[in-house]
């Protein structure tokens, strides 16, 4: 029988296997976004429709995830496959119908597959007395994200075209699957983790023990997804030059990249619910720099901050996460991931509506965004959530 992986072999198994989901499954469209509108006229408005498919394929991914019948590990290989055939069918084809359909089957997979990686890496890290090493599991989001946005700038300047950079992504996604390995074809996960996947149904009592991290999750993910999905087309509007404006993606990739492998050492000095906090506020003043003094400037802070704040917050809620829910928390993180989703679904859903029907710029959306992470922030900071 195999030996169950070493905390590092766990960390570089689940680093790629969040790479993969999250920085091309989830937020490879963003880098992309600038190509498509030179290929095909893609406006933000459109845009917006199909980030939302994605997300809305997150929100579905997320509901479902701890009601599926496999096991986590099943569910991860699953869910990277998934990923792998939607990215590569994108660049297969310009229809806009299935374009909504493998962007909402790819935000799909990308939940199940943070739902389990978060399951399978953290139980088995704290199994092994290993559990500071989180940060470099969910490094992996950044990281991906940086390597998929200088990939992008780099095909933008020599002009291969979007349908090319899809099919790249996707082979790059196929490739790191294999590289996920230790996951899911490792021996049954310690008693801890069964326990967790096995209980008897209970939802809705986690959510209720844990409701104001779950609604503080919701408006982390409203307030966030605006320039998380636009700031490359931001930049772009502000300079036309893609060996420029194609930076502010891997700018904010490398900050979530850096920010998670800081967790570890900024817990000595704050609770997880006040970093939590801390961070959203961060967030906050980048979302609104765009919008205040718009500016190619303003763009490279929003990246280093909502860049070095977003994993943070990812990985902060996963491990109250797992530390208050018990055997339920893998309940508890798919509570969480489903609130994000349904916060994330509806920020690109109301700047889409408003900018349709009540000529809504993206600047004024981003205030709203701002006032989301601004009152979680508030929520979590007080004394009774520390």
């Amino acid at each position: 029988m195999s030996r169950q992986p070493s905390a590092l072999q766990l960390c570089f198994a689940g680093f790629i296997a969040l790479s993969v989901a999250m920085g091309i499954g989830r937020f490879a469209f963003t880098p992309i976004l600038p190509i498509m509108q030179r290929d095909f006229g893609l406006d933000l408005a459109l845009a917006g429709w199909l980030a939302s498919a994605n997300y809305l394929g997150y929100l579905a991914g997320a509901l479902t995830s701890a009601a599926l019948p496999w096991k986590p590990s099943m569910q991860l290989v699953t869910a990277l496959l998934l990923v792998a055939a939607t990215t590569l069918l994108m660049g297969c084809t310009s229809a806009w119908p299935l374009w909504l359909a493998l962007r909402f089957l790819a935000g799909l997979a990308s939940a199940w597959a943070l739902v389990s990686t978060a399951t399978l890496c953290l139980a088995r890290l704290a199994a092994l007395g290993q559990g500071r090493l989180g940060g470099l599991v969910f490094a992996g989001v950044g990281a991906s994200i940086a390597f998929v946005g200088l990939t992008c700038l780099a095909l933008e300047v020599i002009q291969a075209g979007s349908s090319a950079t899809w099919l790249i992504m996707g082979t790059l996604s196929l490739a790191g699957m294999l590289c996920t390995r230790r996951l899911w074809s490792a021996p049954a996960a310690p008693a801890t983790q069964q326990a967790t996947a096995t209980v008897p149904d209970g939802a809705s009592g986690v959510a209720r023990r844990h409701v104001l991290i779950i609604f503080a999750y919701g408006l982390f993910g409203f307030g966030y997804i605006l320039p998380a999905t636009f700031l490359p087309a931001q930049a772009k509007q502000l300079i036309d030059d893609p060996a420029i404006f194609g930076l502010a993606w891997p700018l904010f990739g490398l900050a979530a990249a850096v920010s998670t492998l800081l967790t570890a050492r900024l817990l000595t000095l704050l609770s997880r619910r006040r970093l939590w906090a801390v961070a959203q506020f961060i967030m906050a003043v980048g979302v609104l720099m765009p919008a205040i003094h718009p500016g190619i400037a303003s763009i490279a802070l929003a990246a280093l901050c909502v860049g070095g704040t977003f994993m943070v917050v990812t990985l902060l809620g996963m491990q109250e996460a797992h530390a208050v829910g018990g055997r339920h928390a893998q309940k508890l993180i798919a509570a969480l991931t489903a609130a994000f989703a349904l916060g994330q679904l509806a920020g690109p859903a109301v700047f889409s509506l408003g900018n349709a029907w009540l000529g809504l710029s993206l600047e004024n959306s981003l205030f709203l965004a701002a006032a989301a992470l601004l009152l979680g922030s508030a929520l979590l900071w007080r004394p009774a959530a520390r």
